[in-house]
């Protein structure tokens, strides 16, 4: 399999999803690019132990996507070679009622990864730029002060909020956490067959649900708001990413390429040198184990 360049898929301030492909499955098979993936998610997981022995870095995985494009497997079989201990998924609902007591960024906030761990967003900060733009009715659940109806949310507040989303992931990575987004990209297409895929096997059910053909039929003004909000939000410290996802086995192996080409860059994540002393007695320490009974 070639060499997936990340750069392919890095977003620009002028991204058009619609000129995006939505499928990329390097013209291997499933079964193929599972094996690839072996590897690749193996070195990852033996990235994050050096991480955190080193103790300095935190790395943040954003995944956003519509409705059925693969977030949850792709965080399940991505990660599935990682220390238990070394990686902590946060998959964010509906708010609860103390959540909407703080501000929206308040429970991304105390989600966030500890040095030397990574921390992945299923579904992330983006949906208060995202549902709730789509859906502005939602934001008068956030008791805002100069908010009491949606004649108050114009474009001014939509500014207003991604430039608070820009001014958060740019406090993130100058204090040592390594921001990534990935959009995972499908096509109308594709969810239809997802979700058709849902109804017809019993063990999907449950994943379904009516208001999924409801939202469906926003697909245009959600593409609209993914697009805004990728151009204004795309950086260097914290890039968004354009997945193909129609395929789920290639966006799995895009995502763990991604991951790991851009950690090994950073050549200062190592493991920390043993005490001059504790090296030089290493032999002696040996000995004593061998000799132990």
């Amino acid at each position: 399999m070639k060499e997936i360049d990340e750069a392919a898929y890095r977003a620009s301030p002028d991204v058009c999803l619609s000129d995006r492909k939505t499928l990329e499955d390097f013209g291997l098979s499933g079964k193929k690019l599972e094996k690839h993936l072996l590897k690749v998610r193996r070195d990852l997981g033996d990235f994050q132990d050096k991480m955190y022995a080193h103790g300095k870095y935190a790395v943040l995985v954003c995944l956003q996507g519509m409705d059925t494009s693969g977030k949850d497997s792709l965080i399940r079989e991505v990660f599935k070679d990682f220390n238990a201990r070394g990686v902590v998924v946060h998959s964010f609902k509906v708010p609860t009622e103390l959540e909407r007591k703080h501000d929206y960024l308040w429970r991304h906030y105390v989600a966030l990864p500890a040095r030397g761990k990574f921390g992945v967003f299923n579904r992330t900060h983006y949906e208060n730029v995202l549902v709730t733009r789509v859906h502005p009715e939602y934001i008068l659940g956030e008791y805002l002060p100069d908010v009491t109806s949606t004649d108050d949310i114009d474009d001014a507040f939509w500014e207003r909020r991604l430039r608070q989303i820009n001014d958060f992931e740019r406090h993130l990575a100058e204090n040592g956490t390594l921001v990534f987004k990935f959009f995972l990209h499908i096509s109308k297409e594709e969810q239809r067959q997802r979700l058709l895929r849902r109804l017809r096997l019993p063990r999907k059910n449950w994943k379904f649900s009516p208001g999924d053909l409801d939202e469906r039929e926003l697909w245009d003004a959600y593409q609209e708001c993914y697009q805004d909000a990728i151009r204004k939000t795309t950086t260097d410290h914290a890039p968004w990413y354009i997945i193909p996802s129609d395929s789920k086995e290639g966006a799995r192996v895009i995502v763990a390429s991604i991951l790991l080409q851009a950690l090994e860059g950073f050549r200062d994540i190592r493991e920390p040198e043993l005490d001059a002393e504790v090296k030089a007695n290493l032999n002696k320490y040996i000995k004593e184990l061998k000799k132990a009974r």
